[in-house]
């Protein structure tokens, strides 16, 4: 009986090693990823320069206004799971959102976190700009009506939502933490103090 040897160019151990390759790369990039989440700043002026890039491409191919406009849609979808709290109120029996100022403080817990956020509008700015470069893509449309539409689509889903955040009274946005200064020492404390 005539044995083969196992393995060849993609089976046996070429597969394991496409997979530990894999393993290691996807590894590498969530610790890159990782070490950008305190970087919030930086991380958005990159989101920007991203932005601008692609602005600029646009602007020069002139052309690629479905993408762009897709790409606005899935920016709005984004902006409203950034918006809006985790738990809807709308859909939950037990306990809401404080709506007193003697009620149980609540922090605001978003349905998307802001690091998501952050990292899905980076993914669709950098697929919309590589869709960029394949003519396939680029479908002739009268883009002043697509802006139009997405303007209206805008206005009324941001309209939606500041009235949702009115009849429940929650914010998104906290401008800083509330501060304790306790009670300060008097100076007559402070001169009874010993002295070493």
């Amino acid at each position: 009986m005539e044995t083969r040897p196992t393995g060849g160019a993609l089976g046996g151990d070429g597969a394991s090693a496409v997979s530990r390759w894999t393993f290691e790369i996807s590894r590498r990039y969530q610790h890159v990823l990782d070490k950008t989440v305190p970087h919030i700043v930086g991380r958005w002026i990159g989101c920007l320069a991203l932005m601008v890039i692609y602005a600029v491409r646009v602007y020069f191919v002139q052309g690629f206004y479905i993408i762009t406009y897709g790409l606005g849609i899935y920016l709005l979808n984004l902006l409203m799971g950034f918006l809006s709290p985790q738990v809807d109120p709308e859909m939950q029996d037990g306990p809401s959102l404080p709506t007193r100022g003697s009620d149980e403080f609540r922090p605001f817990v978003r349905r998307l976190p802001e690091f998501k956020f952050w990292y899905s509008i980076m993914k669709a700015f950098s697929i919309a700009f590589v869709m960029t470069f394949f003519s396939v893509f680029d479908v002739p449309v009268f883009w002043p009506i697509l802006l139009f539409y997405w303007f209206t689509l805008f206005v009324l889903t941001m309209k939606r939502q500041i009235l949702h955040m009115i009849k429940y009274k929650y914010v998104p946005f906290s401008f800083g933490k509330q501060r304790y200064d306790g009670k300060k020492a008097s100076s007559k404390e402070s001169t009874n103090l010993p002295r070493d």
